[in-house]
């Protein structure tokens, strides 16, 4: 029993060094954030500016696919503006008292982050709007005729929303964020500084030729190149100790990434579209259906990487195929050309 409680004693511990070693890869200021050059610039100014006017930041929306850094970046604007950070999500806000609680326990000046806040009640959503414009949230008591509403004051603070679906805010809701940006997928150079910065935490010992390739393979997305990173340290520890380009490679194709970043869930989707449909067009709910998958799972996660590497391409009446994908599959596209041409016919 001893033995048991020791064991478990030493994976909590475990637990613990990796969720810090997690944490620790986050930057922790504007200079130290890589990429997204432009954006940081901007944020800079607005930061800079609020603080010479003794005011808060401007509520701030932050919309891209996942892993790019927007919550990252409301950790760093709580640390530029020297505040506090609360952060909830979408879904967890189901009733108006939910985010009363979150909004009377604010100090003046705080951020408040809402991750997915597409995902928001549209009850909760509505009681936000005054929240957002005068800092006062409508409480209704009582029920029926003797019902009334008092306006309950809020300490000024800076909303951040992050979202991968612009599409589904509501127009009300978007137009009363200040300042709106957009993150974009990162390039080689960008995420191999990225490698070789984790790789610097976490006492890695890396090829400058293996963190390039670590890099190309990890769709533009901080985030699974840290991944990738972890697992290929993994590879090398069993081997040698050292992160060489060959033991990368060898990793990386253990773990199924081509040299584009495919994993094999994007390969599948490619190669339903132009086996299955003859490259296309075909809806997103009949790709879902054909690999066993929900289809806001590769509308948010697979699709933006397929369409901004070139291999698949929207169109109003579905998904196609480009040669680009047809050639990374191995697939020769005129044949298959040939073929939409013969069942026309």
């Amino acid at each position: 029993m001893d033995e048991i409680k020791r064991i478990a004693e030493i994976s909590k511990q475990q637990h613990i060094e990796e969720d810090k070693n997690e944490n620790s890869l986050r930057p922790q200021s504007l200079d130290d954030f890589i990429g997204q050059k432009k954006l940081k610039n901007n944020l800079k100014i607005f930061i800079e500016a609020s603080k010479k006017r003794h005011e808060v930041l401007d509520h701030c929306l932050f919309y891209a696919p996942p892993g790019l850094g927007k919550t990252t970046l409301s950790h760093i604007i709580a640390k530029e503006m020297g505040c506090n950070l609360r952060i909830t999500s979408g879904p967890v806000l189901e009733r108006i008292g939910d985010l009363a609680a979150i909004l009377t326990n604010l100090s003046e000046g705080d951020i408040f982050f809402i991750d997915e806040i597409h995902r928001m009640n549209h009850l909760v959503e509505e009681s936000l709007y005054p929240v957002m414009e005068d800092f006062k949230l409508d409480i209704i008591i009582g029920q029926g005729p003797s019902a009334k509403t008092i306006k309950l004051p809020v300490p000024r603070f800076t909303l951040v929303g992050a979202t991968t679906r612009a599409g589904l805010l509501s127009s009300p809701l978007r137009d009363r964020f200040g300042i709106i940006e957009h993150l974009t997928f990162y390039d080689t150079r960008e995420l191999t500084q990225i490698v070789n910065r984790s790789a610097m935490i976490m006492n890695i010992t890396i090829d400058e030729k293996a963190s390039e390739e670590i890099a190309k393979r990890s769709r533009g997305t901080p985030r699974i190149v840290n991944r990738l990173l972890k697992r290929v340290r993994d590879f090398a520890e069993v081997k040698d100790g050292k992160v060489t380009y060959t033991i990368a490679k060898e990793a990386l194709s253990a773990l199924e990434v081509d040299s584009a970043g495919l994993d094999k869930i994007d390969r599948l989707i490619l190669t339903v579209v132009i086996e299955k449909f003859n490259g296309g067009p075909v809806g997103i709910d009949t790709i879902a259906s054909a690999i066993s998958e929900e289809s806001d799972t590769i509308a948010d996660i697979y699709e933006p990487y397929l369409i901004k590497s070139g291999f698949i391409a929207k169109t109003p009446r579905g998904r196609i195929a480009t040669e680009i994908g047809y050639k990374h599959i191995g697939i020769d596209p005129q044949k298959n050309f040939q073929k939409k041409e013969f069942h026309r016919f």
